[in-house]
């Protein structure tokens, strides 16, 4: 990446105490768009994983003992450097990852804008003074740092999940290690560098990285000086990491799997859904766990809602995502493509129509074009799993309780989305559902000031808004008799 405007950006080992680590055991780092090696990344062992938690660990009560004021002044010195290199920050995501470069530059700024709320939120960190309950007795309640977090992040978004999980934790005081995706890991090491720069002191943020997930997620959730870990994945390594997670009583917050519905009224803004659902499933391919899976059509408004839907679909122009003409590009390799390829053909095997896209043969690359399959049935693979990929999947309904059944019916729970003008329709909906966040009439529900996480098997524990600090502290009552 010779033309980063700041080559110091791009690192090849993780980040400890401060110092960039290497080994002699090496993994590519593949440019999704066109199959390149954009280079190597030293391979992290599992001494320099243990110096990691214990530089966390030496370096929590310093960093705990500093003011709210102290760890916001770093934490907005890190913002405004990540501002100033937002640029290579982007170009860096686009190269490993895929997305556009719009995209990128989006989470860039997405992901700048966790940190400069949690470096206000520390300030408002309070407890409480509880009414006497005996003449001689009074009840405090003060909140700290729960201590060293680990976490481990996913691919979709390499940034913004970084950012999203250290600030809440380095504005609570604590300190935190961090496992970036193997197939993104220069975004996480970027940001490391900044950190650094930002004056962050030596310990506090730690990057390791590697493509042996087990052996390190084993290691961070296992270990006895991590006392809080977080995680945004599948929910299949969710699962088995919060068990690993049990051995030691570990505070734990899971960001999981996806299977959002979105239902579509017959008194909606057609137009108004329509962009909404693009504008959502577009975005980063399809690739986000909120991206709208299973769309919902009042039979009354179906056919206008399929016309106008593939008429915008139209318009999209899908290609590499450094092109400046490309509105959407990728997947994050060739693998996800299968993947989508077999759900679509499951759900034409299932009697689904094609209105637009599709592929005659597996793919042979990352791409997969924009495709609406129409007809699809509730008990379609396609509905059953997260598709993670361009796709619109269409179910008509004739009763709102059809659709509300339907749009339950799975063991996740954590975004959905509902369009009508009916407030009554819309008020019996949203309290049907169960899922932990929903867009009404829109699909742009996720930011800082909102608590972003699901239920069921969506996970636990809430990122963003004023609940985000909580998962980081923990709650101490304190009896006084006098």
């Amino acid at each position: 990446m010779k033309d980063l405007k700041n080559t110091e950006l791009l690192k090849h080992g993780s980040f400890i105490n401060g110092q960039w680590q290497t080994s002699d055991d090496c993994f590519p780092v593949v440019n999704p768009a066109t199959n390149e090696v954009i280079s190597k990344v030293a391979e992290a062992t599992a001494s320099q994983v243990e110096q990691a938690i214990t530089a966390a660990n030496t370096a929590q009560p310093l960093w705990q003992e500093k003011t709210s004021y102290e760890r916001a002044a770093k934490l907005q010195r890190w913002a405004a450097l990540i501002n100033e290199h937002k640029d290579d920050l982007a170009l860096i995501m686009t190269r490993e990852q895929g997305k556009t470069l719009a995209d990128a530059g989006g989470e860039i700024a997405y992901g700048k804008s966790f940190i400069d709320w949690f470096a206000e939120e520390a300030k408002r960190v309070y407890g409480d003074t509880i009414s006497k309950h005996a003449d001689n007795k009074m009840i405090s309640v003060i909140k700290q740092p729960v201590g060293v977090v680990a976490a481990i992040t996913p691919w979709n978004f390499p940034t913004a999940m970084i950012t999203r999980k250290a600030a809440a934790a380095l504005a609570a005081g604590c300190t935190i290690v961090i496992k970036p995706a193997s197939e993104t890991p220069y975004s996480a090491l970027a940001l490391a560098v900044l950190a650094k720069q930002a004056g962050i002191p030596d310990g506090v943020f730690n990057i390791v990285v590697g493509k042996d997930s087990r052996s390190i997620g084993e290691q961070l959730t296992q270990h006895p000086l991590v006392k809080k870990f977080t995680f945004t994945g599948s929910t299949k390594v969710g699962k088995l990491l919060n068990k690993q997670c049990a051995e030691s009583i570990k505070k734990v917050s899971l960001e999981l799997g996806g299977n959002a519905p979105f239902i579509v009224y017959d008194d909606a803004d057609i137009s108004l859904a329509v962009k909404a659902l693009v504008d959502a499933k577009l975005r980063n391919c399809g690739q986000t766990c909120i991206s709208p899976n299973r769309i919902y059509l009042h039979r009354p408004i179906a056919d206008a809602f399929k016309k106008q839907l593939v008429a915008s679909l139209e318009k999209v122009t899908q290609g590499n995502g450094e092109a400046a003409e490309s509105d959407v590009a990728c997947l994050i390799h060739q693998e996800a493509a299968e993947n989508v390829h077999k759900l679509v053909e499951s759900a034409k095997a299932d009697g689904g129509k094609i209105l637009i896209g599709g592929l005659s043969q597996s793919p042979d690359s990352s791409f997969f074009p924009l495709t609406v399959i129409d007809n699809v049935t509730h008990s379609s693979d396609i509905t059953l799993c997260e598709i993670f990929g361009p796709v619109f999947s269409l179910i008509t309904f004739d009763e709102p309780e059809q659709a509300i059944e339907q749009a339950n019916d799975t063991e996740f729970g954590l975004a959905s989305y509902v369009f009508s003008q009916n407030i009554n329709r819309l008020q019996q909906t949203t309290t049907a559902l169960d899922y932990g966040m929903i867009g009404v009439n829109d699909t742009a529900i996720s930011h800082p000031i909102a608590p972003f996480g699901g239920i069921k098997h969506s996970g636990f524990g809430k990122e963003g808004s004023k609940y985000g600090l909580d998962d980081y502290l923990i709650i101490k009552a304190i009896t006084y008799g006098f």
